[in-house]
């Protein structure tokens, strides 16, 4: 096993690099997987841009597919060459969130204190996966083995953005037959809408204004698409749903004017399931808010991560239920991240998510 391997560095605001850097060293309850596939995240370019602080010289990304490399002296149940992922948000099994039964919230102090994000480490509080090797903390609550059969591009969904998209569907508490509508069709808001599907709803509703992202929530289950540069969303919504207002609207954008569309939206007892990241205050309006009278729920969902979350989103992609395999508009080499990096933070030539290969 080498001693160096190449990693995608936070060097400082508007710079993230590729440079050598020393290959961990594993703990009794780690495991060292070797990268075979990881993508960027809309976080990392919060990062990126200086909006989300981060340690300079840490490693990137939280998405990774790979083999395991090396188990550490305490780790069972796992088998060295063994093809693996790991969520985004990986829990420790063990802190009292965990056994409160909400591992995302499985906050990490460090030097600055408890941080935001629960229990996102990777890319975050540790060296992420945007590089040749990946450490894995805990390993035995958060390996998930790869069935045989699915390719890492299959899979490359389930450590993040299909595991928030899913959660917000959870949240919401979509029955069979509701009304749901989804706010943005990024890579988030795409996965709420398969969601939403596999939850039941049989009208789904998806907002957006990328011609190709309005076309590919059609394809992962949305029944009617709003532009919402040639629509009014709220007026053509209360049009749809005859004035009633839908069972379950979810936010997958992070603004004030998404939020406050969701909540003018919703029926008197529906639920705003919220998957915004907001990097500003929010307001909520009077009339929307139904003066505090309409009986509705705002609920917030962090990405669930550990092993058996893992294993279920997998499960799902194998039953062919759902394929996101689409998704993955880009394929970029290791050596190329910056320009991976260009091509996503600026949304350049129709991208969704780009697949990174060592």
């Amino acid at each position: 096993m080498p001693q160096m391997m190449k990693a995608a560095i936070f060097v400082e605001a508007g710079r993230i690099v590729l440079e050598d850097k020393p290959v961990p060293a594993v703990g009794p309850n780690d495991a060292l997987i070797r990268i075979t596939t990881t993508t960027i995240c809309g976080t990392d370019v919060h990062i990126l841009k200086g909006e989300y602080p981060v340690e300079k010289g840490l490693t990137i990304g939280h998405e990774p597919v790979g083999i395991i490399e090396k188990l550490g002296s305490s780790v069972e149940g796992y088998e060295e060459g063994q093809r693996v992922i790991a969520g985004a948000i990986c829990p420790s099994g063990y802190s009292n969130a965990c056994l409160d039964g909400l591992c995302s919230q499985d906050g990490q102090m460090h030097a600055h204190g408890l941080k935001p994000m629960g229990g996102w480490r990777f890319g975050n509080t540790i060296d992420g996966s945007q590089a040749e090797y990946l450490l894995v903390p805990d390993a035995m609550a958060n390996l998930a083995p790869v069935p045989d059969g699915l390719t890492d591009e299959q899979v490359l969904m389930c450590p993040d953005i299909m595991s928030t998209g899913f959660a917000g569907a959870e949240s919401g508490n979509i029955k069979i037959g509701d009304t749901v509508v989804v706010f943005a069709q990024g890579p988030i808001g795409l996965c709420a809408t398969a969601g939403a599907r596999l939850r039941g709803a049989s009208t789904i509703i998806a907002v957006d204004t990328v011609p190709k992202r309005l076309k590919m929530s059609e394809q992962v289950g949305a029944d009617v698409v709003i532009d919402f540069n040639k629509t009014d969303p709220v007026e053509e919504i209360m049009r749809l749903t005859q004035g009633r207002g839908v069972d379950v609207a979810i936010e997958a954008l992070g603004l004030q004017s998404t939020f406050e569309s969701c909540l003018r939206v919703l029926k008197p007892g529906g639920t705003l399931s919220s998957l915004g990241v907001y990097s500003a205050d929010l307001k909520i309006p009077l009339a929307a808010f139904n003066a505090g009278l309409g009986d509705n729920k705002i609920i917030t969902s962090l990405c669930p991560g550990g092993k058996e979350r893992m294993r279920r989103l997998m499960n799902v992609v194998a039953s062919g239920r759902v394929d996101l395999g689409p998704m993955v508009t880009h394929r970029y080499a290791f050596d190329d991240i910056e320009e991976a990096y260009d091509l996503f933070s600026n949304q350049r030539d129709g991208v969704l998510k780009l697949a990174l290969t060592p």
